[in-house]
């Protein structure tokens, strides 16, 4: 019996779309062909820390974890939910912009998802 706990491709609680989010989210799939969900990723490490991200995505893959929601799908590969798990994803419009805000990012793993600058006095990552 292995000791890691079993996959679950199901991510019901560990991720929380914003109503506007889930909105703009849906329109944005609908305005695409051959589109059929939103990806959401983490990559880097190092100084600049961890980054995330989102992108259109055409089809689930073998250790994906799927968070189905009112006509919106969305992808989370396994090793980019444990740093996301928590997160909340929200849309927000200020002044002439609007952009995807992700708030709690990285709270499993105990940091910010934020670094202060390489080299400078005190700076490390969160």
């Amino acid at each position: 019996m292995s000791a890691l706990p079993e996959f679950s491709s199901n991510i019901s609680d560990q991720i929380n779309i914003m109503p506007a989010a889930h909105t703009k989210l849906v329109e944005l799939i609908d305005s695409e062909e051959d589109i059929n969900g939103v990806r959401i990723f983490v990559s880097g490490g190092g100084c600049g820390g961890m980054t995330y991200g989102m992108t259109f995505s055409e089809a689930v893959l073998p250790y994906d974890g799927v968070l189905e929601q009112d006509g919106l799908t969305v992808y989370v590969d396994a090793v980019a939910l444990s740093f996301l798990s928590g997160v909340e994803i929200d849309y927000v419009e200020q002044g002439m912009g609007a952009s995807f805000v992700f708030k709690n990012a990285f709270a499993t793993t105990g940091g910010t998802g934020a670094c202060t600058a390489c080299g400078s006095a005190g700076g490390g990552c969160a």
